[in-house]
């Protein structure tokens, strides 16, 4: 019995570490590629489920003709790790991390990656910016 019960306790406790709580739930917008935004550029957005599943996506509108191209990509679960999206329309793959504010573009590691694409007008003249960006509601 002695043996049962600490085998319950350790299940108990495994479950409640393997589940992070979600930072927020419901879609929020971003942009971290300060350097390509302008007509036509995609919108993109991280949506964060109640049961935890994050999504995701973009939506691009072509300001020649109007056709709108857009794809919703599923990425598992939330956690505070490196998590990793692949858009197949565009082959765009990303490694990336996030909390309640912000949205990190990160090596395998989790390192946040520093590039010029991601400095906005008033940082253009540095040459290696942090890639980060606010989640917009």
């Amino acid at each position: 019995m002695k043996k049962l019960f600490y085998l319950f306790i350790l299940c108990i406790g495994t479950l409640s570490f393997a589940q992070t709580k979600v930072p927020f739930t419901g879609k929020r917008s971003f942009n971290i590629l300060e350097g390509f935004s302008g007509s036509g550029t995609p919108a993109y957005y991280v949506d964060v489920k109640k049961n935890g599943d994050v999504h995701f996506g973009y939506v691009q509108v072509n300001q020649a003709d109007g056709t709108e191209t857009s794809e919703d990509i599923n990425v598992g679960k939330y956690h505070t790790g490196v998590m990793k999206v692949h858009f197949k329309k565009f082959n765009e793959k990303w490694d990336f991390k996030f909390n309640k504010d912000k949205i990190y573009f990160t090596d395998d590691a989790g390192k946040i990656m520093k590039s010029e694409d991601c400095c906005s007008a008033e940082e253009s003249d540095n040459s290696s910016c942090e890639c980060e960006g606010i989640l917009y509601k």
